[in-house]
């Protein structure tokens, strides 16, 4: 797969949230989003990003950045993980990983000594034009969002 890189055109997407309605990366049009690519709704590592997000929501709003996360979870899934995490941002359904693909968030790595091919834990941040601000593959779940912030805020000056 192919990583996307700063002032790359973000690949278009239209997947179902958890209530299966549409959102589409369109939506965000003329707005800073944040997509981030996760493997499974509820399991340690996504569970500590998804809460860092939350709890950095208002912080990044208030920087203009609206958030997205992407699993290959179907839509109950990510109902429960919602649910189960008071989360306050969409979550989409990725089940082919097709946008994970798309966005380089997808291909080999290795976790406990074994070697396999997967969704890769990624954050892509698309600018309101529709390019690539950041894009960051194979991240750490813990500290991440403090690390993105930061980025994000030396990008703006």
């Amino acid at each position: 797969m192919t990583q996307l890189s700063r002032g790359d055109t973000a690949p278009a997407f239209t997947l179902p949230d958890a209530d299966g309605n549409q959102v589409s990366l369109a939506d965000f049009s003329g707005r800073n989003v944040v997509v981030y690519f996760y493997p499974a709704a509820g399991t340690p590592g996504c569970t500590t990003e998804a809460c860092e997000f939350r709890d950095n929501l208002a912080a990044l709003q208030k920087d203009g950045y609206d958030v997205v996360g992407i699993s290959p979870d179907g839509p109950d899934a990510l109902r429960e993980f919602i649910r189960d995490q008071a989360l306050t941002f969409p979550l989409l359904s990725d089940p082919d990983t097709a946008v994970a693909k798309a966005y380089g968030a997808y291909g080999e790595q290795s976790f406990g000594g074994k070697t396999f091919t997967g969704l890769l834990r990624s954050t892509v941040t698309v600018d309101p034009d529709g390019k690539v601000l950041t894009a960051e593959y194979g991240v750490k779940p813990s500290g991440h969002v403090a690390r993105l912030r930061e980025e994000l805020a030396a990008l703006r000056g």
